[in-house]
């Protein structure tokens, strides 16, 4: 007789309640870094940044989405980012926007893997993100309930996107760093 125990497996329960759970846009960030003459990095955020997370009863039903403002890139030098928003490189007048799916997402505890596709203009490609659950927290006055965080990091290569401008100038592969914030659900 064999013992079967994968049949038995229960899933470890989620770590925070279903429902649509809002991005708390004063305590989150898209980050990224980009390699500058492949000698020194280059960092950067988007501040147009839109996401929403749904948590359902399992694990398979948890989507994330994410839509970035790309005019809205700062590096901390208006000039390079006026350059950079130029139609000679990121050409924002044909790529407004940088959009994200999840298409599954797995792991517990505090660690997690987010796959999906991410959108720049009209190329779309796979992306997958390490994702650090932070925990909950209340806002201590004036709160809007609790607050779930998280850190999740993934690169993607500038060429699969048809962002190969200014080759040697800037490394191929672009890292994102993402830290966020959701508020829970009204009656969750």
């Amino acid at each position: 007789m064999t013992n079967d125990i994968s049949a038995t497996t229960v899933a470890a329960p989620l770590p925070i309640a279903p429902g649509r759970w809002a991005m708390d846009p004063f305590h989150s960030s898209v980050n990224f870094t980009i390699r500058h003459l492949g000698i020194a990095k280059v960092r950067g955020r988007f501040s147009g940044v839109q996401a929403e997370l749904f948590v359902g009863e399992r694990v398979e039903d948890v989507r994330v989405s994410a839509t970035v403002d790309l005019a809205s890139i700062d590096t901390g030098n208006a000039d390079r980012d006026a350059h950079v928003r130029a139609s000679d490189l990121l050409d924002v007048a044909k790529r407004p926007t940088m959009t994200y799916r999840s298409t599954r997402v797995s792991g517990e505890g505090e660690d997690w893997t987010m796959e999906g596709e991410l959108t720049i203009g009209d190329v779309t490609r796979p992306v997958t993100f390490a994702v650090e659950f932070g925990g909950l927290g209340a806002m201590p006055v004036g709160g809007d309930g609790r607050h779930a965080g998280f850190e999740a990091t993934g690169e993607i290569r500038r060429g699969e996107f048809g962002l190969d401008f200014a080759p040697g100038l800037l490394g191929e592969v672009v890292k994102i760093q993402l830290d966020m914030q959701f508020v829970e659900p009204e009656g969750a």
